[in-house]
């Protein structure tokens, strides 16, 4: 017998996480991009990493598409950012107001963020209503500041003791 959804929400509350914004150009669908808190690394040699992405999001598709995505780590000062890329806007409405620069894979890198990753798809998983996404690292840009953090549904931020 395997825990009810209403525990699973509530254990994986108690997970802290960076908050990124997965982003994808492609010449079907254009610009797209969600807000994605499942984002691991997978591999250091060849650098992969993964991100889960439901099924029902079109930025799904565009990454089928394109098959490259970006991985944007926000910042401590972007939950603006994370919100509007939630959901509830549209793909253009989500770029409109977010400075970005395109990638050598051609998927949009937010330019605020603390960490950008390009990836080209490598593989594709299907595991209950998500897409599990595997992309090998093709470029990244580091730059400082302080992580976006999610716990206990609501943004945090990192406390550093001097």
């Amino acid at each position: 017998m395997t825990v009810g959804v209403d525990d699973f929400k509530k254990a994986m509350q108690l997970w802290a996480s960076g908050v990124t914004v997965v982003t994808t150009c492609s010449e079907k669908f254009g610009l797209q991009g969600m807000t994605v808190t499942a984002f691991s690394s997978v591999s250091i040699n060849p650098p992969q990493v993964l991100v889960c992405i439901n099924e029902s999001a079109d930025t799904g598709t565009g990454i089928q598409e394109s098959q490259c995505f970006a991985v944007n780590v926000l910042s401590s000062t972007q939950q603006d950012v994370s919100n509007q890329f939630a959901g509830g806007s549209s793909q253009e409405q989500r770029f409109e107001n977010t400075p970005w620069t395109k990638g050598i894979t051609g998927a949009p890198i937010l330019d605020n963020s603390i960490m950008s990753l390009e990836c080209e798809v490598i593989e594709k998983i299907h595991a209950g209503t998500h897409w599990i996404i595997i992309g090998e690292v093709q470029d990244s840009v580091c730059r400082s500041g302080k992580p976006l953090l999610y716990y206990q549904g609501a943004y945090q931020q990192l406390m550093i003791q001097p």
